[in-house]
């Protein structure tokens, strides 16, 4: 009988959707064991054993698999974010597709042949946000960086490989300048202290940064040092903004932000459109692949300009807006104001007149377009991880579209919601998988649904 401290010989055969390696003990037990590859044959340590399966660790790597390569990272297996540094980019592509495959059937009852996954041109440098929490070090040194995996043990970075450079660089300033200041740092356990989160945000077209920090109270010590110091060190700095956040939360931002330096946003290009982008903006963090997931949905909506557009979940309005111009009418809902009010600022932008968007839940605006005799001839859904939810999907059912697109960030919600398709008379006809954050677990996909009938 398998129990802990045991050491095994394991072969991991899959991966879990969360990135470890599993294998299975000859009396088929399945043993969990992060930072494994597929193939690798390894002494495993087992750590926690429960009726049928066991968590363990790595305790030597018999024979590595052909997918294993060396981690480019010093923080990575304690930091929280990466899980595949250490195998191929080919090899965490293809699990990622086979994560999506395992949820459409295992969950939906979909068996459908999954389109090739769209590659991220780049696993490094890719990410255009940051937000760092700040603590103390048990000696009482600022450490700032990236919670650990499940925890709010701070592990401290000063350059992620999956930021631009220039990140770096402003945390070294900010560092720098609570040495030279007598700013206290944030204690999450207390509720006392200013500090609590640096928070950046990069243009990658534009080159336009921005710099928030969030404070406990109305703002830091010696903000004209602050200034100065970010300025000199920072070329293409373009606004620095204080966001005050008193409450003992998780949430990282609170409610109110003002502007130390610039205009309080910066600006940005996706699918050749300009946007606004605020301390509170959704925007997407790989916004090259965010071009390539948009083009995707945009063939499957397959637009011809006649069409009204519904937009679900609407956020910014960054996906109706990039196909405005392909549709008669465009309609964005979203429940959050502040991001109505940032998509109506993004159409106006960018001179498109066929767009109007509503501050309401997804019920309750199907049922105002019915009022209207407004028909969707094609539904965009982008929720988030939670999904759609079965009450959503048959509000859909009686706007009755021709088509509807789904983005989802999560697979099992995903296949779910598209089992739920299914009996109100939806087909997935095509699925197609999108690696938006290259080197984590997570992994995007646009399904095309087409009204039977059709």
């Amino acid at each position: 009988m398998l129990k802990k401290n045991d050491i095994i010989r394991l072969v991991i055969t899959s991966a879990t959707a969360e990135g470890s390696g599993v294998g299975k003990t000859d009396d088929g037990i399945a043993v969990f064991v992060p930072l494994s590859a597929v193939g690798d044959e390894l002494n495993v340590r087992i750590l926690k054993v429960k009726k049928s399966y066991a968590f363990g660790k790595i305790e030597e790597i018999i024979t590595p698999s052909e997918a294993r390569i060396e981690p480019d990272c010093g923080c990575f297996s304690r930091c929280g974010g990466c899980v595949w540094r250490h195998i191929s980019y080919e090899e965490e592509c293809r699990l990622k597709s086979q994560k999506v495959t395992d949820a459409l059937e295992r969950i939906g009852g979909i068996k459908t042949e999954l389109k090739p996954i769209i590659p991220s041109e780049r696993v490094l440098r890719y990410r255009n946000k940051a937000q760092l929490p700040v603590g103390k070090a048990p000696g009482g040194s600022l450490q700032m960086g990236f919670y650990a995996f499940h925890s709010h043990r701070i592990i401290d970075c000063g350059d992620c490989a999956l930021q631009p450079e220039v990140f770096a660089e402003v945390i070294r300033i900010t560092r720098d300048f609570m040495a030279k200041t007598d700013n206290d740092i944030y204690d999450e356990k207390t509720g006392k202290g200013r500090l609590r989160h640096l928070y950046i945000r990069y243009g990658e077209i534009t080159d336009e940064l921005m710099v928030c920090y969030v404070v406990n109270g109305n703002g830091l010590k010696r903000e004209d040092l602050l200034l100065e110091m970010l300025k000199s060190g920072l070329p293409n700095l373009k606004t620095v903004v204080v966001n005050s956040n008193r409450e003992k939360t998780n949430v990282i931002l609170g409610n109110k932000n003002r502007t130390l330096y610039g205009s309080g946003y910066i600006t940005d290009v996706l699918c050749g459109l300009k946007f606004k982008i605020s301390p509170f903006s959704f925007w997407q963090v790989n916004r090259a692949q965010a071009e390539r997931l948009y083009e995707k949905a945009r063939e499957y909506a397959a637009l011809t300009g006649s069409e009204t557009l519904l937009d679900l979940y609407c956020g910014t309005g960054t996906i109706g807006l990039t196909m405005a111009k392909d549709c008669k009418e465009l309609i964005g809902v979203e429940i959050i104001e502040d991001a109505v009010c940032d998509a109506e600022n993004n159409a106006a932008v960018n001179s498109i007149c066929n767009a109007r968007f509503m501050c309401s839940d997804a019920p309750k605006a199907a049922s105002q377009l019915e009022r209207e005799g407004v028909r969707p001839d094609v539904i965009i859904l982008d929720p988030p991880r939670k999904g759609c939810g079965e009450e959503l999907v048959r509000t859909i059912g009686k706007m009755n579209p021709d088509r509807v697109v789904y983005v989802s960030c999560d697979p099992a919600t995903l296949a779910r919601d598209l089992k739920y398709f299914s009996e109100i008379g939806y087909e997935t006809k095509e699925v197609t998988p999108v690696d938006m954050f290259p080197r984590t677990a997570h992994v995007e996909t646009v399904v095309l649904m087409i009204r039977a009938g059709l």
